[in-house]
């Protein structure tokens, strides 16, 4: 059951990171989250946490490190009130930071994990969300429906009382957080990162202000900024890039031979498993065309984006069932990979594995599957950001009637508690290795958005005819049926032929054709590549950080990996994990999906892979920000349970 949320009422207050000019509408009221008496407590705190990160700045990597915070807090105390395994913080020393403990002496009950738990939660969210009125309210709000007075601070790390050591373990992992390389107590701000490029304001056509066309490039919005989450910043000055420098936040399980320490006009960037050199513009032929072919992609696979196209099986019986086999190394083989259908889908399933019976067909329109794709893994609006996506995908799991928690999928079913405090313990440590290893790539290699070099490619010319006059290394390759020269009698050629000459593209006709995202749909058609947008809102866009490599690959990739060794089985319960999004009642800025789309997915995996992709139609990445991500996050997976299990497995040192 998700815990739901109400909101009422507007306030000002501090944007993340920025400076003070930026500002973020909040509500007064606080949240609102219901007590699910049917879940272990740990299941509450992490849907409360789910809910302040929906209502929280759009912060991937700060969320990524909350989630895994909280996750190992939550395990530190049942761990040692249970005296099984050995804690994560709690009587180590960690990064050269201790948190010195003496052993619990009290009651080893239900109660106490309860009393223990929710003290640390609280205070911990508390300090971590102090900067969001209505998030802090709300938990002052859940505290007190669980019974908790927030007055009790006794603070005890040899006590026999489990609120005094809740409160303990919250105040290591508080103190632990302001030394642990986020820059914590500054807004979480770059220290040194400036980009190279001016800013972007995407009102206007083109892009002359990209002079740096291998380096990110910052946007600017007149009248307002909306992050992922909905969150509005009042601001004229480019958006900085969030998290450029996130590769210095201490690690879960990232192994230190992996660690290297790059250096760039006297900045150094910490980065873990380099992936090597996206293709640079210019470096060499074979290079800028596979370049140009990534973001080519990227704009000819928004003309998906339609309701009015061919229908196709997304059942598991069609698509899924990628194996990294299948994967892509050379400029030849993404140019496989990828197909005029959005890329890759698999070869699916002759049945389900687990019951043995064919997946029924699930027969939708390409441009329906290709808009919901893009809407339901975009993370936003008020999302949970996308590690915070992955928590309730292993919540879902673990609510599903065929599912058992079975550590490994082995021996006894795990206590509810138990189950849920090893889960969200590994999966958090997963997702926060995750965004320090690909933020740390993304601000070393800085590599550009879709929306800045289409619009470059437009602005530079066409790339296959070196006779004509608009021919430009740098410019759009054409392509019957897709990129062409606007001709004189072409309707896009202007009162005065002043787009003569001019890119045209067949794609997404952006936000100007809606004017009622209720009843409007902007369809697919011609329009001038110097206007191209990506299916996102118009004031949000883009992300505001690099795109190389794709976070929501390695988050995903990461996820499915650990959701398999948790449970023992590459396979959603029963063989099938589906999300339903209902007809004309899910697409936020246009109307849609014209059909009920139901997504569905075989493996853990299938549902990593269909995050990629989406993030290819949702105008976000190229296909060079993608597979790099995929191959990491199984790396962060592998590593991330490994150290879990030996936790696990430790016999606690500390008896009692």
């Amino acid at each position: 059951m998700k815990i739901f949320y109400l909101f009422i009422c507007l306030s000002l207050g501090l944007a993340f990171g920025q400076p003070p000019d930026i500002t973020k509408l909040f509500t007064s009221l606080p949240v609102k989250a219901t007590v699910v008496e049917d879940h272990s407590i740990a299941r509450n705190w992490n849907e409360m946490l789910l809910i302040a990160i929906e209502n929280d700045f759009a912060r991937p990597t700060v969320h990524a490190r909350n989630l895994f915070h909280s996750s190992a807090l939550m395990y530190d105390l049942w761990s040692s009130i249970t005296n099984k395994g050995q804690p994560y913080l709690l009587g180590q020393t960690l990064n050269d930071f201790s948190c010195p403990f003496t052993g619990y002496k009290g009651e080893q009950s239900e109660d106490a994990l309860r009393e223990a738990i929710s003290y640390g939660m609280y205070h911990l969210l508390k300090h971590r969300f102090s900067e969001v009125a209505k998030v802090s309210a709300g938990l002052d709000w859940f505290f007190r429906e669980l019974g908790f007075d927030a007055n009790v601070v006794q603070i005890d790390n040899a006590s026999s009382n489990p609120v005094a050591l809740g409160n303990y373990v919250a105040s290591c992992y508080i103190d632990y957080g302001l030394q642990d390389g986020s820059n914590e107590a500054f807004l979480y701000t770059n220290e040194y990162y400036w980009p190279l490029n001016e800013g972007l304001n995407p009102k206007y056509s083109g892009n002359q202000s990209f002079l740096y066309p291998n380096h990110w490039q910052p946007l600017i919005f007149e009248g307002g900024f909306v992050d992922q989450s909905g969150n509005l910043f009042t601001t004229e000055r480019p958006i900085d890039f969030l998290g450029a420098e996130w590769g210095k936040v201490r690690p879960f399980a990232l192994a230190q031979k992996d660690l290297q320490i790059r250096e760039r006009d006297g900045i150094d960037f910490w980065m873990y498993d380099d992936p090597g050199s996206p293709p640079q513009l210019g470096e060499d032929e074979e290079s800028t065309n596979f370049y140009l072919w990534n973001f080519l992609t990227v704009a000819r696979l928004s003309g998906d984006l339609d309701a009015n196209n061919q229908l196709i099986d997304i059942s598991p019986a069609s698509i899924g069932n990628i194996s990294v086999d299948d994967l892509p190394e050379t400029f030849a083989e993404y140019q496989h990979f990828y197909t005029l259908e959005g890329g890759m889908m698999g070869q699916g399933f002759p049945t389900n594995p687990i019951t043995g019976i064919p997946y029924e067909p699930n027969l939708v329109p390409l441009g329906d599957y290709a808009r919901v794709l893009a809407e339901f893994w975009a993370d936003g609006p008020s999302s949970e950001t996308p590690p915070g996506h992955w928590f309730t995908i292993l919540n879902y799991v673990s609510d599903h009637p065929a599912f058992s928690p079975r550590f490994m999928g082995e021996g006894v079913p795990l206590d509810q508690l138990e189950w849920d405090i090893k889960a969200y313990f590994t999966l958090g440590g997963a997702m926060h290795d995750a965004a320090v290893a690909s933020w740390a790539i993304k601000g070393w290699y800085d590599f550009p958005r879709p929306i800045s070099v289409i619009r470059f490619m437009a602005d530079s010319g066409q790339s296959t005819n070196l006779e004509a006059e608009n021919y430009a290394p740098s410019g759009f390759p054409l392509i019957g049926g897709f990129s062409e020269l606007v001709t004189p009698e072409d309707p896009l050629a202007g009162e005065n032929g002043e787009h003569v000459g001019k890119v045209k593209i067949y794609a997404w006709q952006g936000h100007s054709l809606i004017n009622n995202p209720v009843v409007d749909t902007a369809g697919v058609g011609w329009i001038l590549a110097e206007n191209w947008w990506p299916y996102q809102r118009p004031n949000f866009v883009t992300p505001p950080f690099a795109g190389y490599i794709s976070g929501h690959s390695t988050f995903s990739s990461a996820a499915a990996e650990v959701l398999t060794y948790l449970t023992g089985s590459p396979y959603f319960p029963g063989g099938l994990g589906e999300f339903v999004a209902k007809k004309n009642d899910f697409l936020v800025f246009e109307e849609g999906p014209s059909v009920d789309v139901v997504l569905q997915w075989a493996k853990y995996s299938d549902a990593a892979d269909q995050t990629s992709l989406s993030r290819i139609w949702g105008g976000i990445h190229p296909p060079i920000d993608d597979i790099p991500g995929r191959i990491l996050g199984k790396k962060i997976a592998q590593q991330a349970f490994d150290l879990s299990r030996q936790l696990f497995d430790a016999k606690n040192a500390l008896y009692r």
